[in-house]
């Protein structure tokens, strides 16, 4: 049996974050090294204690938490408690966590693991503002070859964006700190809203994960009931799109996506498209290919592997 892939989690949950954790935590394929919260759905105080708490629902209380970045590179914070609700997991009611956070910041811990790691052994997997990447980057350039991959949710480009008409919530909340991941010779995979919005939350497929008759299940599908109410409103579906938990499954069913290399890269002057992912997916430019960027996935071949990781917890 191959050596589980080791990676690092990035995020800032964020209900669909949950679920991308809890898909990596009951995956044995991989290796969480640790658990990267940064500044985005909500506050990073939050989001580094709903981390914690996603940790001892899936009853891994062993894995190490650290905080990152309160806030983007360069401009003020936005978030989305208007999606996500107040504690950006609302929904079901998790206890305060008790495991402890751990006193290194993120930003080190992501250096210090890439550079005690052999060449391409790790892979990091962002879910929210790249704020914490990017910083990474800058302070140690020499961890941008060490990378095996950067397996991202962000951006858009058939689809637009969702927090304005051209922006996708993450790209959005820290574009400079895109901007720094796409150019820094890294390989970055992007699992756009083009993939997450085929992604929905549909009745059944929540009742699937109710099915389980888990703490795991039964928690899950309220935070999803929850989560996809706001887009289900705004886009008139059965179901919202269920968008980080795409770059956990990538790594475990790669197979499960379609897409292209092409070069990808981020506004960050014009306050009318700014965080905009310009993806040159018809190669119309000779800019260099800099990135994997998903379009299609499997939903149902998705959903199904997602439930039953979620059982295993």
């Amino acid at each position: 049996m191959a050596a589980a892939r080791k990676i690092i989690i990035d995020t800032d949950p964020g209900q669909d974050d949950a679920l991308a954790i809890l898909l990596a935590l009951g995956s044995p394929e991989l290796d969480v090294l640790g658990i990267t919260a940064v500044a985005g759905n909500v506050p990073l105080t939050l989001t580094e204690k709903n981390a914690r708490k996603i940790c001892e629902l899936a009853g891994k209380p062993e894995t190490k938490v650290f905080a990152g970045a309160i806030c983007p590179l360069v401009r003020d914070l936005v978030t989305a408690e208007h999606v996500h609700g107040r504690t950006g997991l609302d929904g079901p009611d998790l206890p305060e966590p008790e495991m402890p956070l751990q006193e290194q910041h993120a930003v080190d811990f992501i250096i210090e693991t890439l550079m005690a790691h052999e060449e391409g052994e790790i892979t990091l997997c962002p879910l929210g503002p790249l704020t914490n990447i990017a910083l990474a980057l800058n302070r140690e350039p020499r961890i941008a070859s060490r990378i095996r991959e950067i397996v991202l949710m962000g951006g858009g480009f058939f689809e637009g964006g969702n927090v304005t008409p051209t922006a996708e919530f993450n790209i959005y909340v820290d574009p400079h700190a895109a901007d720094v991941v796409l150019r820094s010779g890294a390989p970055v995979v992007m699992m756009p809203l083009d993939v997450t919005h085929r992604a929905l939350t549909t009745r059944s497929r929540i009742a699937a994960i109710r099915d389980l008759g888990t703490k795991v299940g039964n928690a899950c599908a309220e935070l999803l009931e929850f989560f996809e109410r706001f887009d289900e409103e705004k886009y008139g579906t059965d179901g919202g799109p269920l968008h980080d938990p795409c770059v956990i499954a990538y790594l475990l069913q790669p197979d499960l996506f379609r897409g292209r290399r092409c070069n990808a890269a981020v506004e960050t002057g014009s306050e009318l498209t700014m965080g905009m992912t310009v993806i040159d997916w018809w190669q119309v430019t000779e800019r260099p290919k800099n990135a994997l960027v998903m379009r299609d996935i499997d939903a149902d071949g998705f959903f199904k592997l997602l439930t039953e990781r979620l059982a295993r917890l």
